[in-house]
This record gives C-alpha cells, structure tokens and sequence, in this order.
C-alpha cells in the first residue's frame, strides 16, 4: 500500500512540474511574440473630451521629429480597449491617443481603471519596461488614480515621466474647489482638502521615482478660467519627495485658457523639450 501510495506521488509531482514547464514555456513564449518597443508616451484627455484634443500636441511632436509613430486606444464604456495602429520595434518615441467613450465620468477611480486598462493592453502587444504619461484636465486624475492603486505593482511598466496640464488636483473653481484655498509655495501643501485630494494623500508615500512637469495657466480667476494656478500646484506636496524631480511652468495670454491650452504652441515645445530633448 505504501508502495502505491508513493507511486502516485510521484506521478502527481512529475505532472505538476510539466505543467509549470509548460506554463512558463508558454509564458516565455507570449513574450517573445510581443514586439519590444522604446518608451511610449500615453496621453489621456479631460472630461466631455476626446482623442482628438491630444493630436494638436501629438502631432506636434511629430512635426519637430521627437516622434514617428501615433496610435490610438479606444476604451469602451464596459473598459475593453481597442488599439487603432501598430507600433514597430523601430517606431521612435511612440505615443498612444487614448480615447474615453465615458467622457463624462467624474468618478476618478473609473478613470484611473480605464487608464490600467489601456496600459495592460499595450503589453498585451508590446514589450515595453517604462511608460510616460500626458494628461489634460480630467486625464491628469485618471493618471494619479491609476498610480494611487497600481504604483506598487511590479508586474506594470514604471512611470518614467509625467506631464500635468490644467490640473484640478484639489478641485475645480466654481465646483468642489475649497473657499479660501491656499499653498504652501515651499511644501505644496494646500490648506484645505477636497475629498478626491485626500484619497490621493497616500500616494505620497510611494510615489515612483519620475520626472515631473506641472503646467497651468493664468488666463483668469487666478487660473486658466476652470482651474486655479492654487488647485493645480497642489501636485508638488503629493509627488514629493519621491518625484526624481518636480518642475512647474505658467503660461499666460488667450491660450492659456483652460481648453485653449492642449493646442497651445508654447505647451507642445514645453512638453517636447521635457520628455524627449
């Protein structure tokens, strides 16, 4: 009895190592099928937006030869994303457009699940170990609220570099923004805390070790007319002092209004020259 007893063991541990074999053969094998890629850069667009506010930016790197390849992902409402173009082993800088059908989604864990999405399904075609990630308004919240939940996780590319434009991090002028809100110019620290601010508060300890570059306008109401330049340097008490580094830039004039400030010429050369030159 013993003697089958140890028979069957056997079996079942020569079975189990075949199958983790296979599994990692399979594994190595879905990895050597991806194409390896250099470091795309991923833009998310603000709320009732579209793609279509990132290809002025997008292509304007293209037009100064920082980039040679522009793709698109669609997330549909349900969150499944689809890629419109293909990204070659030699594509120089890519960068990624996405797309929210739900446009209009201010529940900021949404987006930042529908901006993990994205990325999963980029290395479900791409090998890629660094990312950088762009956002406008809503799209910079979908970029912190993903790093709030996925920051930790080794299996996600690292964040390399990070550009804010128009960000409402501890709210919107005329919505949820506090009466009376001030910073701290040394810190960052704001005197008072939206509730979205404080669910973003624990970032602060793990933030990844990126480049950051904050940009704002001053167009007027003390911002760009929807974001105080207040609610937008809020950032630097969150990606401090992990950040690698941590810069901010105002712009001012017409174009620094708030949906003026994706097409704006002055942002396209600030967010080239920090990412790729």
């Amino acid at each position: 009895m013993k003697k089958i007893y140890k028979i069957i063991t056997a079996a079942a541990v020569a079975l189990l190592a075949a199958g983790c074999t296979a599994n990692n053969s399979s594994e190595e094998a879905t990895a050597k099928s991806r194409t390896t890629i250099s470091t795309p850069t991923i833009f998310f667009h603000g709320y009732g937006s579209s793609s279509h506010a990132e290809e002025h930016m997008a292509n304007a790197a293209k037009s100064m030869g920082a980039t040679n390849k522009i793709i698109k992902a669609n997330v549909s409402k349900n969150g499944s994303v689809t890629l419109e173009g293909k990204i070659n082993h030699n594509s120089k800088n890519p960068i990624v457009e996405v797309n929210f059908e739900d446009n209009i989604n201010a529940d900021y864990h949404q987006d930042g699940k529908y901006a993990l999405n994205v990325v999963k399904r980029l290395q479900k075609s791409y090998n890629f170990k660094k990312m950088n990630m762009v956002g406008h308004s809503m799209g910079n919240m979908a970029i912190m609220f993903y790093l709030l939940n996925n920051a930790k996780n080794k299996n996600l590319p690292t964040l390399n570099n990070q550009v804010d434009i128009a960000g409402h991090f501890d709210g919107i002028i005329g919505y949820d923004e506090p009466a009376g809100l001030k910073v701290n110019a040394k810190t960052g620290k704001p005197n008072k805390e939206t509730s979205s601010y404080k669910e973003l508060l624990p970032l602060k300890k793990y933030y990844p070790h990126a480049r950051v570059l904050n940009l704002y306008g001053d167009y007027e109401n003390g911002g760009d007319q929807r974001v105080s330049i207040t609610s937008s340097k809020t950032l630097k008490y969150i990606v401090l002092p992990n950040a690698k580094s941590y810069q901010e830039k105002k712009f001012t004039g017409r174009n620094a209004q708030h949906s003026r400030l994706h097409s704006n010429p002055e942002v396209d050369r600030a967010l080239v020259n920090f990412l790729w030159k």
